[in-house]
């Protein structure tokens, strides 16, 4: 059974950082590709960024430059790292894990609310 843990949300001002972690058991992590997503009220579930098990990265427009994924394969762990947060940064964000069959599996989600 796949789990993710996610850590690491919390409040913070405008133009602070915030680092994510999410820590995955139940699947073969090496081969997973990972990423993050995130929900705002009202709004649906949005891609943040990915890193598959080769280490290509992907992000959304809105975050490049601002944030990094990253992933340690030794820890099974994804992190996302968010600098010069922006209020519209604030959002629900969920780590995610596509197995090799293509199979998507979420993590519970963790609060980021970005104040101005």
């Amino acid at each position: 059974q796949v789990q993710l843990v996610e850590s690491g949300g919390g409040l913070v001002q405008a133009g602070g950082s915030l680092r994510l972690s999410c820590a995955a058991s139940g699947s073969d992590f090496r081969f997973s590709t990972m990423g993050w997503y995130r929900q705002a009220p009202g709004k649906q579930r949005d891609l943040v960024a990915d890193i598959t098990t080769g280490g290509s990265t992907n992000y959304a427009d809105s975050v490049k430059g601002r944030f990094t994924i990253s992933r340690d394969n030794a820890k099974n762990t994804v992190y996302l790292q968010m600098n010069s947060l922006k209020p519209e940064d604030t959002a629900v964000y969920y780590c995610s894990l596509k197995d090799r069959l293509w199979r998507m599996y979420w993590g519970q989600g963790t609060q980021v609310t970005v104040s101005s």
